[in-house]
């Protein structure tokens, strides 16, 4: 065993490793930047940590990232537990480049049903139906309510929906919000189709729609032989009563189920809750298909996509223990289960587990412990399953091999577009995977509202979370030369200190009105990012235990200049461009005008140089003009939206709601609802304003000097 050259690493950093302890925890790698390269964890921290420096590991991926290692952090916990569970808080929170990670890409949706007031049993006698009395099932995704019942996780939003549409035919609950329910006169076409018993018009009771509130929790909990028995008995007691239009209500009703029950395939499974798991591996990509049945229902899947695969597992087969020579450590060097189990520590930090999961890999038992540990579940785990479960299971591992075969399809004719716009340009960016286009829209409506927008290619996609808005202000209306010369100013002019050798953080776009924001974030899919925070404090139920610090922060993205910037317009807009980037100092062979050709036709664009090359005319077919022409549509459908907003708020006053001392979200939510808009608003009374809720009668006076 060769070691590394003395020169390596810094004295202070050996002798930190060599005074470690033969003790579990977390290790913690950083480069000369600060950025996390690595999150590990070790039944030994000291014979684990002292392996990455006492080997010369060569070229290998490993050698590339401890030649990088230039500080470390450690953390000692009480068991190998804790440092699995404190590993994964740590990965998620750090985003570090040499470990499987898993990007959330959004909330998971739940079926809400809301509670009856409490302590209270029955509604008044007297006076109109009371929303409050007649729980509401709904579509529902955020922080939850002890109040009321949630049902889930779902996988998506369309298997919410779809229960919902099921409970709608067989209990007829109602769905819809309180308002609609206070305000209506007759039943509503829901009723009409026998989607909804329509309590809003008293044609059910309070008694009886409980019972179906009831019986719909226990359908969605598996609990539905109960359900069928339950209605067999009241049908035969109308029946009994010769009540027979009730007892025909409750035989559709048990027919409706059983129709449901048969198209789902659960009336003689056994299984309630179940999360089901496979992994497929290849051309270092992998994916997971996690499957979920919630009440005996098979909800559907989805499919997440690691990142940094072939990094950690090269990390992982590098640096097993000398003593890891049982099958169990063989088996976890291989990628399969790698990836499954940094899945299941990472997922289920802030997901729901279910007492059974189905996985395509045999999964380790100290992960099953610390899971248990952490949720308060019993967990079992089938690697070889039967009947059913197999069933599950081979759904789950074939739909794992089919998203994995379209992301590498699709990977591949990304990265190809992206090759081909290289070469049809003549750039030579240092790393393919990096290249890097902005692309620039101005928009406005005869001169008003303008605004400019720049979306980012990167990564071969388009990074939504990096696009900005620029309220452009200052110049003549319908100037879109003086716009583009504002935006690319505001854009790049901290380049141009950055080439001097000062780093400056990329631009948040503070200049961007909160209702733009608002509308930008409603346009651009939701993207979730890994957010730093404290880690959890493993030693909380022991005093003597060493405490478990917070997650340093991940280091700001640096600024970087983009590999070819866009503009939309021929030779005036990139005119105005080449005038920008000059007295910045920036290159100018960066700059490239997407021109429309004859009749503005899609495919007849000409490419405009602003370093003086002639123009370049791609082929219809060209992969590299498609690819210009989705990043161009881009920007322009994103300025178009912008500027939309901005102009709706300026002709509506929208601002002037806002500006009123008094009135938050909440306020205003409300007032909105309850009058259609702002121009709602202005034309109600006083009277009308505080009949709101939370709107007293000194503010509603309030609004009505402000909107008038």
């Amino acid at each position: 065993m060769s070691s590394l050259p003395p020169s390596v690493h810094s004295e202070e950093l050996l002798n930190l490793v060599a005074a470690l302890p033969a003790l579990p925890g977390v290790y913690r790698y950083f480069d000369a930047d600060d950025a996390v390269l690595y999150v590990g964890k070790a039944k030994n921290l000291k014979k684990r940590v002292s392996t990455y420096f006492q080997r010369d590991h060569g070229g290998t991926r490993i050698g590339h990232m401890v030649g990088k290692i230039v500080r470390m952090e450690t953390t000692v916990v009480r068991s190998e537990a804790e440092a699995l569970l404190l590993e994964n808080n740590l990965i998620k929170a750090l985003n570090p480049r040499y470990n499987i990670l898993f990007r959330d890409d959004k909330s998971y949706p739940y079926l809400k049903i809301t509670a009856v007031p409490a302590g209270k049993s029955a509604a008044p006698s007297d006076g109109p139906p009371s929303a409050n009395w007649y729980p509401r099932m709904a579509y529902y995704r955020g922080a939850v309510e002890k109040k009321h019942r949630y049902f889930g996780p779902f996988p998506s939003a369309w298997a919410v929906k779809e229960s919902i549409q099921l409970l709608q035919k067989v209990f007829r609950l109602r769905t819809c919000e309180d308002t609609v329910f206070a305000n209506r006169t007759r039943p509503c076409l829901l009723y009409q189709i026998k989607r909804c018993s329509g309590p809003c018009v008293n044609l059910v009771s309070q008694a009886d729609y409980a019972q179906d509130v009831y019986h719909a929790e226990q359908f969605l909990d598996g609990e539905t032989q109960s359900v069928l028995k339950s209605l067999e008995g009241r049908m035969m007691a109308h029946a009994d009563k010769l009540e027979f239009e009730q007892a025909a209500d409750l035989r559709n009703q048990m027919q409706a189920l059983s129709t449901v029950l048969h198209q789902q395939s659960v009336d003689n499974v056994s299984d309630k809750d179940v999360d089901v798991l496979a992994v497929r591996v290849q051309g270092g990509r992998a994916c997971v298909n996690l499957a979920m049945v919630r009440g005996g229902r098979h909800l559907g899947d989805r499919a997440y996509f690691p990142t940094h695969v072939e990094d950690a597992t090269a990390l992982r087969l590098a640096n097993l223990d000398d003593d890891d020579t049982d099958l169990a450590a063989l088996a976890a060097a291989s990628p399969e289960l790698q990836v499954l189990e940094a899945f299941m520590a990472q997922h289920y930090i802030d997901v729901p587990i279910p007492p059974t999961l189905i996985t395509s890999e045999a999964v380790g038992k100290p992960l099953l412990d610390a899971l248990s540990a952490q949720t308060g579940v019993r967990l079992t785990a089938v690697h070889n399953p039967r009947e059913q479960r197999r069933q599950w299971l081979e759904m789950a591992q074939k739909n794992a091999g089919l998203q994995l075969a379209r992301l590498l399809a699709e990977e591949g004719s990304q990265q190809a577009r992206t090759r081909a716009l290289v070469e049809a340009l003549d750039l030579a960016p240092d790393v393919l995977e990096e290249f890097r286009v902005e692309c620039f829209d101005i928009s406005h409506t005869a001169g008003e509202a303008t605004q400019a927008s720049c979306v980012v290619f990167h990564h071969h996609k388009m990074q939504n979370s990096e696009y900005r808005r620029y309220k452009i202000e200052g110049i003549t209306g319908g100037d879109d030369y003086a716009a583009m010369r504002q935006v690319l100013t505001r854009r790049y002019s901290k380049f141009a200190k950055v080439a001097e050798g000062d780093v400056v953080a990329p631009e948040v776009a503070p200049e961007v009105a909160p209702e733009v924001v608002a509308e930008m974030v409603a346009d651009v899919p939701e993207v979730v990012e890994p957010t730093a925070g404290a880690a959890p404090d493993l030693a909380a139920t022991e005093p003597s235990a060493p405490a478990t610090p917070a997650a340093p922060a991940p280091p700001p993205v640096q600024a970087r200049m983009p590999d070819l910037v866009l503009v939309d317009g021929g030779k005036g807009q990139v005119s105005m461009a080449r005038e920008v980037f000059a007295s910045l100092g920036l290159d100018l062979g960066l700059i490239v005008g997407v021109e429309k050709g004859e009749g503005r036709k899609v495919g007849l664009e000409e490419l405009v140089f602003a370093d003086g090359r002639h123009k370049a005319t791609l082929a219809r077919d060209s992969a590299a003009l498609m690819l210009v022409a989705q990043i161009r549509d881009e920007a322009h459908r994103f300025a178009i939206t912008g500027m939309r907003a901005a102009r709706a708020k300026v002709r509506v006053g929208g601002s002037k709601l806002e500006d009123i001392p008094g009135v938050g979200p909440k306020k205003r939510a409300s007032l909105l609802q309850r009058f259609g808009g702002v121009r709602g608003v202005a034309d109600a009374s006083v009277d009308d304003l505080a009949r709101v809720d939370g709107i007293s009668q000194s503010l509603a006076e309030e609004i009505y000097r402000a909107l008038r």
